[in-house]
């Protein structure tokens, strides 16, 4: 890429398009195309067509979707597969009518099969069963991947996909109705403390095993991998370490300050019982991630706390 060349970032204002935008500016990259999904409906084809006719942008970073945590993908399950197929489909298809030089597809690492040896390595798509509780938002990005990958094939599109593991950062969803576990730990051990409530209740058992990528190390791995990488099939981002949600909810709880107890709700799920990246594609390009979890769960809860969290 040039500093030159108009970029499209779809999803900009969610946390991985943001995370992706600061990174593009970060080296100067300022021709940047944005677009809120008020002023383009990427569901609506005629919409995408008209956009992308008119800005012709040379590269895109695909990162916008419907997303959620494990109970907004059971409950919405029509939603989650209709509109990320609908969003991916006219943004692919519309980069390849209006010559985009290279299109980046970001999918998630729930893609992979729930019983799937550990860690999950680029080949175990679609060797196995997927995890009920996402399966129509897996199978929306699985089609993704193999999208621009037929695009590769047919047309001689330079279109590729990345699977980003779990993130959390700048931007991130804090409503506990639908969002992930990290920001839904933030915001419950946040509110336990300001309330002093005597105990925290996190869903399961904690005993699944989890793997976390700050955004901006996810960004800085997209800018990477949009500079050095042109194959089909997908390269898995992440950082190739775990943690239980229990540890995990021990590591907040420190952070938050807060001193009462931690109650485990085993009514509720726990989802796949362990998703960890294999990364070794990954370093074999060049990138590495560099923020700690520690580290990176202090920095958002730092700029969170008194606007976000109050």
């Amino acid at each position: 890429m040039k500093q030159t060349d108009k970029i499209y970032v779809a999803g900009h204002r969610g946390m991985v398009g943001s995370a992706i935008v600061r990174r593009l500016q970060k080296d100067g990259f300022n021709n940047i195309v944005t677009r809120t999904s008020a002023e383009l409906d990427l569901r609506n084809q005629e919409a995408t067509a008209a956009f992308f006719a008119e800005e012709s942008p040379d590269y895109v970073f695909l990162a916008a979707a419907k997303v959620g945590g494990i109970v907004a993908n059971n409950t919405f399950r029509a939603e989650f597969i209709y509109e990320n197929i609908m969003i991916q489909n006219n943004v692919i298809h519309h980069a390849y009518l209006n010559n985009v030089k290279k299109l980046m597809f970001l999918g998630s690492s729930c893609i992979y099969p729930k019983l799937a040896p550990q860690p999950l390595k680029e080949e175990y798509l679609l060797t196995g069963l997927l995890e009920p509780t996402n399966e129509p938002y897996a199978i929306a990005k699985i089609a993704g991947i193999k999208m621009c990958d037929a695009y590769r094939a047919q047309y001689g599109c330079n279109f590729v996909s990345v699977m980003p593991t779990n993130l959390y950062g700048p931007n991130d969803n804090y409503d506990l109705k639908n969002s992930h576990v990290l920001p839904a730990l933030l915001r419950k051990f946040h509110e336990a403390k300001k309330n002093n409530a005597a105990e925290v209740v996190v869903w399961g058992t904690g005993t699944p095993l989890r793997e976390f990528l700050h955004a901006d190390d996810m960004a800085d791995a997209c800018f990477y991998l949009m500079q050095h990488y042109n194959e089909e099939g997908l390269v898995n981002i992440g950082v190739g370490e775990d943690i239980s949600i229990k540890d995990l909810a021990l590591l907040v709880k420190k952070i938050t300050g807060y001193e009462g107890a931690l109650v485990f709700d085993t009514t509720k799920p726990d989802g796949t019982p362990r998703k960890l990246m294999d990364v070794n594609k990954l370093h074999g390009f060049g990138w590495k991630a560099t923020i700690g979890l520690e580290e990176g769960i202090a920095r958002v809860y730092a700029d969170i706390r008194d606007t976000v969290l109050v």
